[in-house]
């Protein structure tokens, strides 16, 4: 399947029940949701379309940062839903892949049924990048691409995807993300059922909570937890999730 030009993959696994696409965080291919168990929970009752995200797994992985923009990243979730016949889904995502639901909700709302979102901060990265930069003594210029690069490979899961990709694209992917604006204002607005959740040990955890809060959008913490243990704890986090999903089913 092909969005503005570029492949995006995709694997399907389930019954036939609802259709939820899951799309995962920087230097995460789709595969990465099975790996922490929870595609195989979640095909017991979804329709799983697990995303490989543009510049990463079997996806096209081009050096324009301008094709990695929310609005493109929103338009690649599209494509797959009308590769596949697909009028809506409901989407979960993780990091990025959070940042990514924000922008379906943004640019293409009716094709959301419900949106769960993870560790991403909807006015955007940047929004306690300066905090988390005081706090490890760093400068306010220091390269936080750095950072996050060297968080993944603490896994080896993620160590495999991102020796088998391509840095440049790596790059070109973060810098743009990066800098995007913030989503939070249109998000609000698109009358998508939204559920958030963060570690409490997350930068992102209070702007996630305060977000919902004011907008009437659901969350919920998960204690002791930084960015990275929060989707190690798949156990605690889909029983927090599925019930959300399953009101799309009962609807």
């Amino acid at each position: 399947m092909r969005s503005n030009g570029h492949r995006i993959a995709y694997q399907v696994a389930g019954n036939g029940g609802p259709p939820v696409v899951l799309h995962p965080g920087m230097f995460e291919d789709g595969g990465h949701w099975a790996h922490l168990g929870y595609t195989g929970v979640l095909a017991a009752s979804h329709t799983v379309i697990a995303v490989d995200p543009l510049g990463l797994g079997a996806s096209d992985a081009p050096h324009e940062p301008e094709a990695y923009t929310a609005e493109r990243r929103a338009e690649s979730v599209t494509a797959v839903l009308d590769d596949l016949g697909l009028d809506r889904a409901e989407f979960w995502g993780y990091s990025l892949g959070a940042m990514t639901g924000y922008a379906v909700a943004a640019y293409a709302p009716e094709r959301l049924t419900r949106l769960v979102a993870g560790g991403f901060d909807p006015d955007g990265f940047r929004s306690r990048v300066p905090a988390v930069l005081a706090a490890l003594g760093l400068p306010g210029d220091h390269d936080v691409y750095e950072l996050v690069k060297q968080g993944a490979l603490g896994h080896p899961y993620q160590v495999a995807v991102i020796e088998a990709g391509d840095p440049a694209a790596y790059r070109a992917n973060y810098d743009m993300f990066s800098r995007e604006p913030g989503l939070g204002p249109r998000l609000a607005a698109s009358g998508v059922p939204v559920l958030m959740y963060a570690g409490t040990a997350d930068p992102w955890h209070d702007p996630m909570r305060d977000h919902a809060l004011a907008h009437g959008a659901r969350f919920f913490s998960v204690p002791d937890a930084d960015h990275g243990e929060v989707p190690r704890r798949s156990r605690q986090v889909l029983a927090r999730v599925l019930p959300f999903l399953e009101e799309c089913r009962a609807a």
